[in-house]
Formats: structure tokens, C-alpha cells, sequence
């Protein structure tokens, strides 16, 4: 049987401890290629396995999702009792304990599911908050027969363009996160494919294109984007970063703007096709199929790869369809996120502006979101110096670039100069100090994101340490390993203000010791009361007295 691992665990886990609290709708927040049907499959068989008379419903918006998640289930449980129920696929089974379902298919049929217990929904960004849409009224037939009914939501992306998070303001489905993994923190522990994001030489020009309902004006979008000569540009650069690799997928503006780019890249010397959701269900499929298997170098899509697409071995991504939508561009994005033999990474080529506009896609938050994408001149993203690849605007290099210091030989600390030094290390003798007291505080973070200050003081002295909780890449990840020794509790906090309202969670270090650690970074090292020891290495200029 596929075992779970630790996040997945801890997803389920969660959701299990807010029911237990008489929690409501419970939403999880999972990466795209963190494996949501795997997390959807054990919960359906634990819930069975403790409630054998319950019955469960699957939802999700199409009917690829609906086939991928009813397989997943009897991969991980051959013996399931469960059934399809969509027009799609051709199957309408409502009699098993667990039901699969487009919810085109069952939205007005909530009586065929009397005394379902629980209701998971794949895909829950798509949940409108209306309780007139399908979804709404599919739940409240449901709870009509059964008001202890549970419903869990699966996502990537926890909020939407028009009404903002999925778990806050008037209408709401889902009550609130209940857990939420990071893209760069499953990247970092290497169950996701690191993404490089470059960029491009061109860059499309929506300046003068209309909008409406918060996104442009699809057609005047199509207009501005879909000319011979941008598209010529663009596939040129496609084709010289992608000889390489694999599977590319292209994001168009319109179907004609798919058609036009799929041309060029033919023209170039690469298969490519286009997938619509005009398409016959049998051409698509066998497209998709080719692809799949290789016999298909690229696809261009208008809006149907972005959501229930599961192609590992997607390793170049073109953004050629500019959006204000940041759940779009993320999911967009997450498409070569998966692993595969063979795959070291995936290529973001971002014509389309969006990696500056809305962020590296690790960075991507509900409150980041909930700031809007960034206007004018302003910019989310820097190109890296070394590289060119897109970086967040606090990072002075990519992780690709940086290169840790070498060990400093024995003599030369002698050489350097009073100049050379940070001042804090000049007025101490080098060793522990015994911390008597700490704080923690806002600092403004100037072009970037506010950081969590912790002051640390001594008789005669003190530091101050800035701790990136709302920055991205690497400094995220100090950020979390520097609350998690200090005893702060799961799930680490998302911004400065959170941490400051749960930092009675964290405990003072008894001891604190700062070094040199070579001419460009100083080591600061926490030693607890109990024994354990925390180190970190900096920058210089990451920590001040």
C-alpha cells in the first residue's frame, strides 16, 4: 500500500483535530504534484474504516480529476466501495459508499446521496461563494438530510480573484486552514522539482488592455498579445531554452493566440499541438496521451492545462497569458512542479510579467494576495545578477548562484582590519553570553517585507536578530527553522503579526555566542536551558548590536 508522507500526515491530522473541536469546513492547502489524491484517498479509507455505514462524496470540477481521484483511491485501497457519478465519463452510480462526481453532474441531484456523512471537494479555489452556484446547492441538500455533514476542501491555491480568501468574508464555505504546506519547503526536502524562473528578452505589453472583474478584457487581451512578431520573438526563445528538455507547456491568451503559437514552435522544428475547451473529448485525450508519452514535444493551452493536468515530466513552462489572477499564475506555474526520472528541474519562461507581479511562486501567500498584484512600475521579483533567473527583491542572488564562504586560513583573522569587523563582535570577547533578557518586535523591512525583530540581551551588551517570516526562498526557511527551535508550535506562522500574537510559545535562549564564520557571514548560535543548541549562519549585516 502507498504510505503517506510526514506533511501529507499532518494534513490529515489536522483535519481530524479541527472536526474532533467541532471544527466546520476545513480547508487544506497542498502544492501542486504534493500528491492531493493520495492525502483525498486515505482520508476516505479512514473514514470508513472507523464509520463502516458512512457514505462520502468526491467533488470536482471536471472529469479528469474525477477518473485521477477514483484511480488513486483503489491504487491505495484495491477493495474500495466506490463508484462514478459523471456524465463525462459515461458512469452515474450513486449507490456505493463512496461516489466520485463532477459536480455538473450532481449539483441539483443531492437527493440520490441521502446520508452522506462527508463531502471532500478537489480543487475548492473553483468554489464560488454563492449558495445559488452548483456547489452550494448540491451542500445544502445534503445538509438538509444530515446538519452533522462535514465537508473538506483541497487546494493549492486558497483564495480566489473575485471575493479573495477561501476562508474569510461574508459567504464563506470553508471555516478556515486548517493546514498548509509550502511550495519551498517541499522543494527544499526534495519532493518537488526546484523551478527557475528567467527573464525573458521579451515581455508582452498589456499597458493599454481594459479590464473587468478584476482581470482583463479576454478579447482586447487576445488583441494585444496575438501579433507575428511578438509570437515569432517569444518561440525563438522558447526553442533555444527548450532544446533540451522534455515537455513544454505554453499558456496562451486565446485560442487563436494558442493556434499562432503553436505554428511558430512547429516552424521551429518541434511537435506541438493545442489543446481548447472546444476540443472533442477523444482529440483531447489522445493529444494529451501523445504528450504524455513523448511523441509531442509542446502543447498550447487557453485555460484547460492549468487545473487536473498531471504530467510529471513538464520541465518548461511558458507564461504567455498575462493575468491578475494569482491563483491562476500558481497553478499555472505548478504544472512542472511534479518529479520525474530524469527531471532536475522546471523552466519558467515569464513573458507574461507575472513572476514580477505577483511574486516568486513560493512566495505567493493568502496575504500576500490579499496586498493585489503589483502595479505601475513596481516589481515583486529582480532578475538575479548572476543567472538572470527571477528572485525575490530582498535576495541579492538566486540559490543557484550563491556560494557558501570558504574556511577563513588560521592566520588570516589577524589580517583584518578594525574596519573590517562588526562592531558587535569588536566589543565582546569572543564566547557565550548568558541571555537575561528578550523581545520581540516589527521591524520595518523598507522596500520588502516587515521582519520579526528578537532583541537578546546581556549584562553589558545586546544584538537584535531580523527573522524573514514573510520572505521567501532561503530566508523563509532560516525564518522557520529559527521559531521551531525556539519551541514555537506548528504550523509556523505566515506573517510578523501572527508571530506576535503567539510569541508566549516561544522560549528565551539561555546563552547566545556570535562568531566570525569567514570574511562575508558571522554564525549566531542559541543555547537552551535544557541542553539544546541552535545555529545559524548569516550574512554580516544580519545581525546588529
Amino acid at each position: 500500500m502507498l504510505r503517506l508522507r510526514e506533511y501529507q500526515r499532518a494534513a490529515l491530522d489536522a483535519l481530524h483535530r479541527h472536526w474532533d473541536a467541532d471544527g466546520g469546513p476545513g480547508l487544506v492547502v497542498l502544492p501542486t504534484g504534493a500528491g492531493k489524491a493520495l492525502v483525498i484517498a486515505a482520508l476516505v479509507r479512514e473514514w470508513l474504516e472507523r464509520a463502516p455505514q458512512a457514505r462520502i462524496c468526491v467533488l470536482a470540477h471536471v472529469r479528469e480529476l474525477v477518473a485521477q481521484n477514483h484511480a488513486e483511491l483503489l491504487a491505495y485501497w484495491p477493495e474500495a466501495p466506490a463508484g462514478i457519478f459523471s456524465a463525462g465519463l459515461r458512469r452515474r452510480e450513486s449507490g456505493a459508499p463512496v461516489t466520485f462526481a463532477s459536480i455538473q453532474s450532481v449539483r441539483d441531484r443531492a437527493a440520490l446521496f441521502e446520508g452522506t456523512d462527508l463531502v471532500v471537494i478537489d480543487e475548492a479555489h473553483l468554489v464560488p461563494r454563492s449558495a445559488e452556484t452548483g456547489y452550494g446547492r448540491f451542500l445544502a441538500g445534503l445538509r438538509a438530510q444530515n446538519p452533522d455533514l462535514k465537508v473538506a476542501g483541497f487546494t493549492a491555491t486558497p483564495y480566489r480573484l473575485d471575493s479573495g480568501r477561501l476562508d474569510e468574508g461574508e459567504g464563506r464555505v470553508f471555516e478556515r486552514i486548517v493546514h498548509d504546506s509550502a511550495v519551498g519547503d517541499l522543494i527544499g526536502q526534495g519532493y518537488l522539482a526546484p523551478l527557475i524562473c528567467k527573464a525573458t528578452a521579451l515581455t508582452l505589453d498589456v499597458s493599454g488592455v481594459g479590464q473587468r472583474g478584476g482581470d482583463y478584457i479576454p478579447s482586447a487581451l487576445e488583441a494585444a498579445v496575438n501579433r507575428e512578431w511578438i509570437t515569432r520573438a517569444a518561440v525563438e526563445e522558447m526553442a533555444a531554452y527548450g532544446r533540451e528538455r522534455r515537455a513544454w507547456l505554453a499558456f496562451c491568451a486565446g485560442v487563436d493566440h494558442a493556434g499562432a503559437v503553436r505554428d511558430a514552435v512547429r516552424g521551429q522544428g518541434f511537435s506541438c499541438e493545442t489543446v481548447t475547451a472546444e476540443m472533442g473529448k477523444r482529440e483531447r485525450d489522445r493529444v494529451v496521451r501523445d504528450f504524455r508519452a513523448g511523441k509531442i514535444r509542446c502543447l498550447t493551452s487557453v485555460g484547460v492545462l492549468s487545473t487536473g493536468f498531471n504530467v510529471p515530466e513538464v520541465d518548461l513552462i511558458a507564461l504567455l497569458r498575462p493575468t491578475q489572477s494569482a491563483g491562476l499564475y500558481v497553478q499555472q506555474v505548478g504544472r512542472a512542479l511534479r518529479r520525474a526520472p530524469g527531471k532536475s528541474d522546471g523552466l519558467v519562461l515569464d513573458y507574461a510579467g507575472l513572476v514580477r507581479m505577483h511574486g516568486p511562486v513560493d512566495a505567493v501567500t493568502a496575504r500576500s494576495v490579499a496586498l493585489g498584484p503589483a502595479l505601475g512600475g513596481a516589481a515583486r521579483a529582480k532578475p538575479c545578477p548572476g543567472c538572470g533567473a527571477l528572485i525575490a527583491l530582498n535576495a541579492s542572488t538566486c540559490e543557484a548562484c550563491w556560494v557558501e564562504p570558504e574556511a577563513e586560513d588560521a592566520e588570516a583573522p589577524h589580517a583584518a582590519t578594525a574596519e573590517d569587523a562588526l562592531p558587535i563582535l569588536s566589543e565582546t570577547v569572543a564566547g557565550w553570553r548568558s541571555v537575561s533578557a528578550w523581545s520581540l518586535a516589527r521591524s520595518p523591512g523598507g522596500h520588502g517585507p516587515d521582519r520579526l525583530e528578537a532583541v537578546l540581551r546581556w549584562p553589558g551588551g545586546g544584538c537584535r536578530v531580523e527573522i524573514g517570516l514573510e520572505q521567501s526562498g532561503h530566508a523563509r526557511e532560516r525564518a522557520v527553522a529559527w521559531w521551531r527551535a525556539c519551541g514555537g508550535a506548528e504550523p509556523v506562522p505566515l506573517t510578523v503579526a501572527e508571530a506576535l500574537e503567539r510569541q508566549d510559545e516561544m522560549e528565551r535562549p539561555d546563552s547566545v555566542r556570535i562568531e566570525a564564520a569567514g570574511r562575508l557571514s558571522e554564525s549566531v548560535e542559541l543555547r537552551f536551558s535544557d541542553g539544546r543548541r541552535f545555529r545559524d549562519v548569516r550574512r554580516w549585516g544580519g545581525l546588529a548590536a
